[in-house]
């Protein structure tokens, strides 16, 4: 699509369900739904940190004009699985920085307002 040569992937060995545990040793996530950039995309809650991948960024959220991506379910996401997280936790995005719930909720333009008070 973009004129750049990709290897094949290895295919998935298991699927994810929302509200799945998964446990890493001591290290546990619970797996959210979160489709909109892509229709499978996922996120990874732990203790005060969210693995939300092109979901969220500082200040910015992830593309949703590629195939598979729609822009309203993405919102839909983000406010159900990401923003109802609470505002201390960590983001850890794609690429960029790190953020918090709180700092996205006040101050990203793409979500200012999306949850009501």
């Amino acid at each position: 699509m973009f004129g750049l040569r990709v290897h094949p992937q290895p295919l998935p060995d298991r699927e994810l369900a929302h509200g799945q545990q998964l446990r890493f040793g001591p290290i546990e996530f619970t797996v959210r739904h979160a489709p909109g950039h892509s229709p499978g995309g996922v996120v990874f809650v732990g203790h005060s940190v969210a693995f939300v991948g092109d979901c969220v960024f500082a200040g910015s959220i992830g593309r949703t004009d590629l195939p598979g991506g729609d822009t309203r379910t993405l919102l839909g996401s983000i406010r159900d699985q990401i923003l109802t997280l609470p505002g201390d936790t960590i983001l850890y995005s794609g690429h960029g920085p790190a953020t918090t719930v709180a700092r996205e909720a006040a101050s990203n333009p793409f979500l200012v307002g999306l949850v009501e008070e």
